[in-house]
């Protein structure tokens, strides 16, 4: 795959791209993510880890048409419209952000459309909002933060102070950590989406008495904020989800994330062979190693290959029940979705180190076994 593929309205095909030949595809993909401005890391990833398992699969039945959101909603529902109505494409796919996928989502089902989410999993899709066409095949977005909450009770924290963005993400990040927590509120804020300076954040925190910290600021947030804190002098304990100490955004941040745990859902070290050889040929085909982004990519494209493979796409009730019976290797091993068509799965506790002259991630223990999230109980399929 070329490594330089630009942010462009690029229509990808997997039989041009992948010299697969010139067959008519039969099934057709469209990914709308996010490959410019901030945030494009995270939908680089998704891309570069969706792409690599159609790649792999050495087939010329599927044809993927990528365009970049901005990260602006207006974008995507304008992208998702001339993909629906003019691409004629049969599964939507790629959204990273939230507020995003709020806009996209509930037009695509309605339109009779399949949506399979590699990362965006607000709550009210997840429960009243549920639709038979949409799969999350990342996590709903409450899960990664009520494992952290699990995680500071097992730490002995007994009085958090907590942030998050205000987007639907950000309310569904720190609702899941209260979920879990048992502690004391030190404090509670909600900062701009994008905001780049946490000077007034940080020295809440510091007179806040607060023993342990959560917060939840992804992609280029998550590096301002913890580079600000180190420099602060401030030395309460730090806990976060993955989005905040993923591998692309380590590098960024460097030693002020060393020892820091976070929760996750997958890691490069979880042993299995699909994971095993996820790694190595992600990082045999673009130089990195892979994100959590890219393994939700990887995952996601590989369930829809499996359904391909069981259905056609145009049978819309033998391919919605073919994405349910997620008959696929993931990276995270074994994998099910609940009635809502969310992951039923094992978040872990990972913590920040450095190999050589890598920061990336180790586990240390599970948080959460066997989770499914709170929503489930609302949807009626």
């Amino acid at each position: 795959m070329n490594k330089q593929i630009q942010a462009l309205t690029a229509v990808m095909l997997a039989a041009t791209a992948f010299g697969f030949g010139t067959v008519q595809a039969e099934t057709k993909v469209g990914m709308i993510t996010t490959l410019s401005g901030g945030g494009a890391g995270l939908g680089i990833d998704v891309r570069d880890g969706f792409m690599l398992a159609i790649k792999q699969s050495g087939r010329d039945d599927v044809e993927v048409v990528i365009e970049d959101d901005q990260r602006k909603p207006d974008i995507a529902v304008q992208l998702a419209d001339k993909m629906i109505q003019s691409e004629k494409v049969d599964v939507l796919t790629g959204i990273i952000w939230s507020n995003l996928a709020m806009a996209v989502i509930p037009s695509t089902t309605a339109q009779g459309k399949f949506y399979l989410s590699p990362n965006a999993g607000p709550s009210a899709l997840a429960g009243k909002g549920c639709h038979p066409n949409y799969f999350n095949v990342a996590w709903q977005n409450d899960n990664l933060h009520e494992a952290a909450g699990a995680y500071a009770n097992s730490a002995g924290y007994k009085n958090s102070f907590i942030l998050a963005p205000n987007y639907p993400a950000g309310k569904d990040a720190l609702t899941g950590y209260k979920r879990f927590f048992k502690g004391e509120l030190a404090g509670e804020l909600y900062t701009k989406l994008g905001q780049n300076d946490y000077a007034a954040e940080i020295a809440q925190i510091r007179a806040s008495g607060a023993d342990s910290v959560f917060f939840f600021l992804p992609a280029g947030m998550g590096i301002a904020f913890l580079k600000q804190y180190k420099d602060s002098g401030v030395d309460i304990p730090v806990v976060g989800p993955a989005f905040s100490f993923d591998q692309g955004i380590l590098q960024a941040v460097g030693d002020a994330a060393l020892g820091v745990v976070n929760t996750s859902q997958w890691n490069k070290d979880i042993d299995n062979a699909t994971n095993k050889a996820f790694v190595e040929s992600f990082q045999a085909e673009y130089d990195r190693l892979p994100s959590l982004y890219a393994s939700q990519g990887f995952d996601t494209a590989n369930l829809l290959l499996s359904a391909i493979d069981k259905a056609d796409v145009k049978d819309a009730d033998a391919f919605r029940a073919a994405l349910k019976s997620a008959d696929f290797a993931s990276t995270r091993g074994e994998f099910k979705f609940g009635n809502n068509h969310h992951p039923v799965q094992t978040i872990y506790a990972r913590e920040v180190v450095k190999e050589g002259d890598v920061y990336t991630n180790k586990l240390l223990s599970v948080a959460l076994e066997n989770h499914a999230d709170a929503y489930a109980v609302e949807c009626g399929m």
